[in-house]
């Protein structure tokens, strides 16, 4: 419901701020975007195959560090959080560079519909990074991985493909339809 909340501020804005939507949505990189994008929703993937382990009770690589197919639930959360955290320094990155186009929060109607929508988007991939250090941590702490810990994996993936879903709509609507 937050979200939604979020999507309709950002359309009642749009609807009612005329010509100056175009002019700033100008200033996005899109080709940028699409792969910070692209990188996240790769982050999607590398959480399932956490949780595809997981639910086999293997917390941990069986074989060798490149050996894809024996990787345990810690190697593919681990690879998550590497490519969600990815995904935040892009965009703070793109933060920075629409700041140095004179895009701010508290510029106009637009670079605050802007900043809202994708940095409470942004506190929300920040926890589930730190969800998914938590989940690692519990399966190095557990003496017996076994269903409990499976299904604290399983949760967090929700969450995690959640934000997913969400940040694809955003991106559908923030750099698609401008």
């Amino acid at each position: 419901m937050f979200f939604a909340g979020l999507f309709a501020m950002y359309f009642t804005l749009r609807s009612t701020t005329g010509g100056m939507w175009a002019e700033e949505t100008a200033k996005l990189n899109f080709p940028f975007a699409l792969v910070n994008t692209l990188i996240l929703v790769s982050s999607s993937f590398s959480c399932q195959m956490g949780v595809f382990t997981a639910e086999n009770l293997r917390p941990r690589r069986t074989g060798r560090l490149f050996q894809f197919s024996k990787w345990g639930m810690t190697e593919w959360f681990l690879l998550t959080f590497v490519l969600g955290a990815i995904f935040v320094a892009g965009q703070t990155t793109e933060y920075a560079m629409l700041t140095s186009e004179h895009v701010t929060l508290n510029s106009n109607p637009y670079g605050s519909a802007f900043y809202i929508t994708t940095g409470f988007h942004g506190l929300h991939v920040i926890g589930g990074l730190i969800a998914f250090l938590l989940i690692i941590g519990r399966a190095y702490a557990a003496k017996k991985f076994g269903h409990f810990e499976a299904t604290s994996a399983i949760v967090t993936s929700y969450y995690w493909h959640f934000v997913d879903v969400v940040w694809i709509g955003l991106f559908l609507v923030i750099y698609v339809l401008k």
